[in-house]
């Protein structure tokens, strides 16, 4: 989706500042925002990838004024409504009103969180087909404008880069959003600054992404 979070090589923006000794959590309802979203996502009902096209396909004017958690909590918002777990009234009076929905997981306990957090969630998958591509295949992004969830940034599409890694097969983000399960093969692009941002950009700089096979095409050899 091409969507407000698309924001790679985008200008008028200003300069990301980073904040000195940067706490974790700026609030403490920031802290409940993280809680609440993980041990959500722990039911079972959504995966990571509809988690984050849930943030994305938010508003660009909510999304561009929000702070980052607020962004979490409108997509945990929409994500319960739409899995039937909570409905309006119970968003906008927040108490429960009904019994609790059943879902494919049990609910999260605390040592359950913690054995989740320390465990992690492995996208590595079996591969269906050979790699395409290998180190050192000239490639192009394709130029793509999908409706759903992509991870392929807007700026790398239709430019050439130089594939620098295999990294095997994992699970598309594109399809996971849809709530489909397919491995495909995730390599490492590397792409120099001048081919994305044109001859005003510094021919030092490259810039490197990691780009799933079905957003890449091979490059004709130049006669």
């Amino acid at each position: 989706m091409n969507g407000a979070q698309d924001l790679g090589g985008a200008m008028g923006f200003g300069p990301v500042r980073p904040e000195k000794d940067e706490p974790v959590f700026h609030a403490s309802w920031e802290e409940r925002a993280l809680a609440l979203t993980l041990a959500a996502g722990a039911l079972g009902e959504w995966s990571i990838d509809e988690g984050r096209y849930a943030r994305e396909s938010l508003h660009p004017a909510l999304y561009l004024n929000a702070s980052y958690y607020e962004i979490w909590l409108r997509a945990l918002e929409r994500l319960l409504r739409e899995k039937a777990l909570l409905d309006e009234k119970e968003l906008d009076g927040g108490q429960v009103t009904s019994p609790p929905a059943p879902t494919r997981l049990p609910r999260l306990t605390p040592e359950g969180a913690r054995r989740l957090m320390a465990m992690g969630t492995p996208y590595r998958r079996q591969p269906s087909a050979p790699a395409r591509f290998a180190v050192g295949s000239r490639v192009r992004a394709k130029v793509i404008n999908p409706r759903g969830h992509t991870r392929l940034p807007r700026y790398a599409r239709g430019k050439e880069g130089v594939v620098e890694r295999v990294h095997g097969a994992h699970v598309f983000p594109d399809a996971s959003a849809r709530g489909e399960s397919q491995p495909v093969w995730l390599y490492t692009v590397a792409f120099s600054a001048r081919e994305l941002w044109g001859e005003g950009a510094d021919p030092a700089l490259t810039v490197s992404i990691e780009a799933f096979e079905p957003y890449l095409e091979r490059c004709e050899p130049k006669s």
